[in-house]
């Protein structure tokens, strides 16, 4: 096929004119046109009185031998093959099936992969299935009751599932395409495979997660839900089995540890076992919440609210002269801050968007990265302690049963206590209590923020509007911890496999399914999926 760029169309086009356009650039009759499919589609929003789309268009031609010497342009090409490749199997036996610690993005596509391949993956996970999860997680933004083994950080689907279902991601890897063609024959939108920035969605993610995990089922795999791995069996350097909910004994040759940046009492027992670990950077702040009209407003001018552009969104990043960074994250249009809480006297926020993301508000996590000599201590897991300790503090300041400290833009900008809400009325549930956030945050961040919230009003009017609610604390934007993995992707103790979020490899949906297929590629090149006769 023939790859066709920089397609350029104003707000109002419609399919007709994608034609129109590619057989202008390839000074073509339409009689020569046999198909065709957009690649990728973005907005161009630079200039205050026009927005175009710009596509990315793959065609295929009745005569397309030829048409790259007739047109010598860098906007035609040959459309790479972008098929997805399985490795070929290694020889050595496997006495046992493989063991999957975890279903969010990196599981579910190392089992999804293993399966397709022949190997009847095990998957384990400590929380509930989906639906079962979607109960609970409602109950405890209603009640303030939380479920301390099944909540927005464990359960089917990962911490992803409560979220936006973004799958905008930094890496550029060949396994991307992969990843969305698997999400969409399980349900997700087709215009993922070529959105500027794709989402799915947390409605619609639920029923795809519950899709993937059948695949894998009739695949020969298996799915155990509140199946929490409590110990490994190592023997002679190696892993041996694992040990379920205290008292089951799984054996096993092959585990891949696709835990969550919160599973920290699976990080407390693998170090115990001796795996090598450290602890990393990450970043801690607050959710900022605006309406979304003004967002809207500031993005596309006198095109906000056009049908054709839905919700707008937007990301900023700052560098203070005191050395630090901050910057706008996981921002969700038309979305909800969420309780994402997984211990007991913790107060943890998160974003979340359905598919149309028509809410109310605009909500962005506002962070200001941290690193090991901010933690206090050079443990392994002293990340993991310095997000507990944020996260108590805002739990005594919201005044129990989960209920957030927030603070008004204005407020925090003065440094003044809130005395009562404004125009933004807070999305979090159970609710909020109005506070001082420098009660729960490290002074070096709540500077930072002052200067990244004035610095971003230059960038988005209003931005810095005084009623805007910030809402505290998120501590869990990424592991703390990074397990270490040698070339092979194995850590110290032989074949445990490390992948994903958790174990500090990954960062969003995208590059933690890529980065499960990864190991699940390393796993197959070294075992044959034939079991040990």
């Amino acid at each position: 096929m023939i790859r066709v760029s920089q397609i350029k169309l104003p707000i109002d086009h419609n399919t007709a004119d994608i034609v129109t356009a590619v057989l202008k650039k390839l000074r073509i009759k339409k009689d020569d046109l046999l198909e065709y499919r957009i690649y990728k589609q973005s907005i161009d929003a630079r200039k205050k009185d026009k927005i175009y789309f710009v596509y990315t268009v793959d065609v295929r031609l009745k005569k397309e031998k030829n048409i790259l010497d007739k047109i010598k342009s860098k906007d035609i090409s040959v459309t790479p093959n972008l098929k997805y490749k399985y490795v070929q199997h290694g020889f050595s036996k496997l006495e046992h099936r493989p063991v999957i610690v975890g279903t969010g993005p990196a599981g579910l596509f190392c089992g999804l992969i293993l399966a397709q391949m022949g190997y009847r993956p095990l998957l384990l996970e400590r929380g509930a299935d989906v639906d079962t999860r979607t109960e609970r997680v409602q109950k405890f933004w209603q009640t303030g009751q939380l479920d301390t083994g099944c909540n927005v950080q464990f359960g089917e689907g990962g911490a992803g599932t409560f979220s936006d279902g973004k799958l905008t991601t930094m890496i550029k890897n060949k396994r991307c395409r992969k990843v969305l063609e698997e999400l969409v024959q399980a349900g997700a939108p087709e215009e993922i495979m070529y959105a500027y920035k794709p989402h799915i969605g947390t409605d619609i993610l639920k029923t795809v997660v519950k899709n993937i995990r059948q695949r894998i089922i009739e695949l020969g795999g298996e799915v155990r839900f509140n199946s929490r791995v409590s110990s490994i069996i190592v023997e002679d350097g190696r892993v041996s089995a694992v040990a379920v909910n205290g008292s089951e004994k799984i054996n096993t040759q092959v585990l891949v540890l696709a835990i969550g940046h919160s599973a920290r009492d699976t990080f407390e027992m693998l170090y115990q076992k001796g795996i090598v670990m450290v602890p990393k950077p990450f970043s801690i702040g607050v959710r900022i919440e605006h309406p979304q009209d003004l967002i809207n407003r500031a993005q596309y001018k006198q095109f906000a609210n056009h049908p054709r552009l839905g919700a707008a969104d937007y990301k900023l990043s700052y560098h203070s002269g005191s050395g630090r960074s901050a910057y706008t994250f996981c921002m969700c249009p038309g979305g909800l801050v969420v309780a994402a809480a997984s211990e007991k006297e913790g107060v943890v926020t998160n974003g979340m968007s359905e598919y149309a993301r028509d809410a109310e508000n605009a909500n962005s996590a506002l962070l200001v990265g941290v690193k090991p000599d901010d933690y206090g201590s050079d443990h392994p897991l002293t990340g993991v302690y310095f997000q507990r300790r944020w996260e108590r503090k805002a739990y005594e300041l919201g005044g129990g049963n989960y209920r957030a400290p927030a603070q008004l833009v204005g407020d925090f900008l003065l440094d003044r206590p809130s005395s009562a809400l404004g125009s933004v009325q807070p999305s979090y549930k159970p609710g909020v209590e109005l506070a001082e956030l420098k009660n729960c945050l490290p002074g070096y961040v709540i500077e930072t923020l002052k200067e990244a919230i004035t610095a971003f009003d230059r960038k988005i009017k209003g931005f810095a509007m005084a009623d805007a609610v910030l809402t505290g604390v998120e501590t869990r934007s990424s592991s703390p911890v990074r397990i270490y993995r040698d070339e092979n992707l194995e850590t110290n103790i032989g074949g445990i496999y490390p992948a994903g979020e958790g174990p500090g490899y990954a960062g969003g949906i995208m590059s933690a399914a890529v980065d499960g297929i990864q190991v699940a590629e390393s796993i197959a090149g070294k075992y044959s999926p034939e079991p040990a006769s």
